[in-house]
């Protein structure tokens, strides 16, 4: 059956236009399981909305069940350093742990924090944007979606311009993991990353202790040797889930939302000419109308009833943010862009305990390179219509070739 409602995320076309797919879910099979990965598919707003803040679920069940308990394989040994790296990071872990670390990371994401990094963020964006400019034209994506959240985060935690470069690689090749049934070959490089992404934490963080800095790192440091006790491998962990959530989130809808823009003229005409006043809610329905993480996966702790459905202990919940961010019964004309849309409870930055910690550093940036290239490229214009990256989970475009 779900076949025949279109939901295939690793057919090219599903991830082009998933969104009629969506619709035939919500209305035919909200909740329901889904075979080739064997998960629940949950794809009304509401339902989403209320999974992410019940505590019934969980990004990870070690913390109350062994693998044989729970009834899940062990992973394999092969791939220790990737979930050594990713189980100790805050995205997958629960209380106490969870609690621990957000809160001597919220520290560095608190409004005061984020506003100050602001002069700086509205200067990388605006040579980003005056690089493009001076090419008259190329890749959006590579020329500025990319490198700005990469630079915004590294920035933060201290890493030396010279080492910039290898952040990048390093992420894309860590949340290949992340999509479904990954292959042998994406499990290498993720492995392979997560080794000398941490083998590289780990030289940065001796230096900070030599001689600490302004840095989050050194933050971390001195973190670690308090009460609070963090220990290396929380430390590394954090780092590179702030740089991976960091910049995916940013890149994804710097590009889709520029797409989207192209293919709506009279809200893209709309929006420049009243950049200032539009730009705040046009970031947020932006946000919502191309969702750049289309799935968030949760375990079943305890049985669970969703719409009627009863889903077992043991069970992993893939909750369709793209979908629950399109639904009608939530959105007015889901399907429109809207950028002055103001009731717009979008769940991009998900909710709960794990919501989003970057969330307003991420809208920082994405108000600042929109804004720039609005301000700077006013004749922005595409060259050709675009492709999607093979991925689904996180999904975004290969390039945006654009000219001025």
């Amino acid at each position: 059956m779900i076949l025949l409602l279109g939901f295939d995320p690793w057919s090219a076309s599903f991830v082009a236009h998933p969104y009629e797919a969506y619709a035939a879910l919500r209305e035919h099979a909200p909740v329901v399981r889904y075979e080739p990965t064997g998960q629940w598919l949950v794809s009304r707003h509401e339902d989403v909305s209320a999974l992410l803040r019940d505590r019934r679920l969980g990004r990870t069940y070690t913390h109350r069940y062994t693998h044989e308990e729970f009834g899940r394989p062990a992973p394999d040994p092969a791939h220790e350093p990737f979930h050594t790296l990713n189980d100790h990071g805050l995205l997958d872990l629960e209380a106490p742990d969870h609690t621990r670390i957000r809160r001597l990371v919220s520290k560095a994401f608190t409004p005061r924090t984020v506003e100050a990094l602001r002069p700086t963020v509205a200067r990388l964006a605006g040579e980003l944007v005056d690089g493009l400019l001076a090419a008259g034209g190329g890749d959006l994506i590579a020329a500025v979606a990319e490198p700005l959240p990469v630079a915004v985060i590294a920035e933060l935690l201290g890493v030396p311009e010279v080492d910039r470069g290898l952040l990048r690689p390093w992420s894309a090749a860590i949340t290949g993991m992340f999509e479904l049934n990954p292959s042998a070959e994406t499990a290498r490089r993720a492995v392979t990353a997560s080794a000398e992404f941490s083998d590289y934490l780990r030289a940065l963080i001796r230096e900070r202790r030599a001689a600490p800095g302004d840095d989050l790192i050194s933050g971390l440091v001195t973190a670690a040797d308090g009460a609070d006790a963090l220990t290396e491998q929380e430390m590394v962990s954090t780092c590179v889930l702030l740089l991976n959530a960091g910049h995916e989130a940013t890149v994804g809808t710097t590009g889709n939302g520029w797409w989207a823009l192209f293919r709506n003229p009279g809200q893209l005409a709309l929006l420049r000419a009243s950049v200032d006043e539009l730009l705040p809610t046009a970031v947020e329905e932006l946000m919502r109308y191309d969702t750049p993480l289309q799935m968030f996966e949760r375990w079943v702790l305890d049985d669970i009833e969703i719409g009627g459905v009863t889903v077992p202990r043991g069970a992993e919940i893939a909750l369709l943010f793209g979908s629950a961010n399109h639904d009608p019964a939530r959105f007015t004309a889901p399907d429109r862009l809207d950028l002055a849309r103001a009731d717009n409870p979008h769940i991009t930055f998900g909710a709960g305990i794990h919501f989003c910690l970057g969330a307003p550093l991420a809208r920082m940036e994405l108000a600042e390179s929109y804004g720039a290239l609005l301000r700077r490229a006013p004749g922005l214009r595409l060259v050709r219509e675009p492709k999607w990256r093979p991925g689904y989970v996180i999904r975004g475009l290969e390039e945006l070739l654009v000219e001025i």
